[in-house]
């Protein structure tokens, strides 16, 4: 239930033939953390052309956050995908939105985020795969820093199941 389908280090390590082995033709996609720095409404050249890639290989794409609808809103316009914000993450609400709006079933969804507790768990719940990333700035607040080593402690466990080793380990 804690541990994604798959992880990887940036939104830009996911390749269309990552997605083909998981029978993944959709994505629901985090901002914070996930395709910008917390609260940016910038985004990184390396995304936008992911961004381009995914759409040209056929993979649907759509915003969930739960970011407020003053922040996701001008984000997701300004890239021109549709958006699902306040999202409640992890109760199954916004995903069940965003599988609607990608027109595919939940089998062939999944959520990509930085969250074990929002992202992974909320998406599991919901019958979607999920894609964890790690966040693109650590924050600094002390329920983050807690949340973060716990869900570090429970990306060990990702790795001991495929055989890998975490980073700087």
């Amino acid at each position: 239930m804690l541990l994604p389908d798959l992880l990887k280090n940036r939104i830009t390590d996911i390749t269309a033939d990552d997605l083909r082995a998981l029978g993944i033709r959709g994505l629901m996609l985090d901002v914070d953390n996930t395709l910008a720095i917390h609260g940016s409404q910038e985004l990184d050249p390396a995304v936008e052309d992911w961004l381009r890639r995914m759409g040209e290989a056929g993979i649907g794409l759509t915003v969930v956050s739960n970011a407020l609808p003053r922040r996701v809103a001008p984000f997701a316009r300004r890239i021109g995908l549709e958006h699902v914000a306040f999202s409640c993450k992890p109760l199954p609400f916004g995903y069940l939105r965003g599988v609607k709006r990608l027109g595919l079933p939940r089998k062939a969804c999944a959520i990509v985020g930085d969250q074990t507790f929002t992202d992974v768990i909320g998406g599991k719940l919901c019958g979607v795969r999920t894609i964890q990333l790690y966040p693109i700035r650590r924050e600094r607040n002390a329920v983050a820093r807690v949340k973060r080593w716990l869900e570090g402690h429970i990306l060990k466990g990702y790795y001991r199941k495929h055989g890998d080793t975490p980073p700087n380990e």
